[in-house]
């Protein structure tokens, strides 16, 4: 008897494991642009952005986010870093947008403008990265954007 429940069981589990592995076997990973930067008001001596996520979310099922963590690079300093939980649900086949608040690295930032200031460019490349959390039995789905913001080009269009 004892053994017919251990390979009950056994059988039991190796279903569970194979039936959890075909969930999300057509999920694709959601796509996260940055479509604003903007400086914030602030009461210290780091300045503080708010940035704007434009997420997409090619599946079919809602893109429930209990949380981000995001970080943005300038030509690989570590400049915006930041959290958030407060994040909407971006229904399926839907696009929405995120507004978050990040503080700067001070000495980062600091490195970043001395080597600007020493080096003449005409473009700075950028680096987005965030870890989108699902929640649930959901893995989290990381993403990043890289790119370059022309300094020549007034109008603040990225390539």
């Amino acid at each position: 008897m004892a053994r017919c429940n251990r390979t009950l069981i056994l059988a039991s589990m190796v279903m569970m494991i194979a039936g959890c592995a075909t969930l999300y076997t057509d999920y694709e990973t959601p796509s996260v642009t940055v479509s604003t930067i903007r400086a914030l008001p602030s009461d210290s001596i780091a300045p503080r952005f708010e940035i704007g996520l434009h997420i997409v979310n090619p599946n079919r099922s809602p893109l429930k986010l209990h949380g981000i963590a995001y970080s943005l690079k300038l030509d690989g300093y570590k400049i915006l870093t930041g959290v958030a939980n407060d994040l909407p649900t971006i229904d399926g086949y839907a696009e929405g947008d995120v507004i978050l608040v990040a503080s700067t690295s001070l000495l980062s930032s600091m490195r970043f403008f001395a080597d600007l200031m020493n080096v003449q460019r005409d473009r700075i490349a950028y680096e987005l990265n965030a870890k989108l959390d699902l929640g649930g039995l959901r893995p989290n789905v990381h993403v990043g954007e890289k790119g370059e913001i022309r300094l020549t080009d007034l109008s603040g269009q990225t390539r």
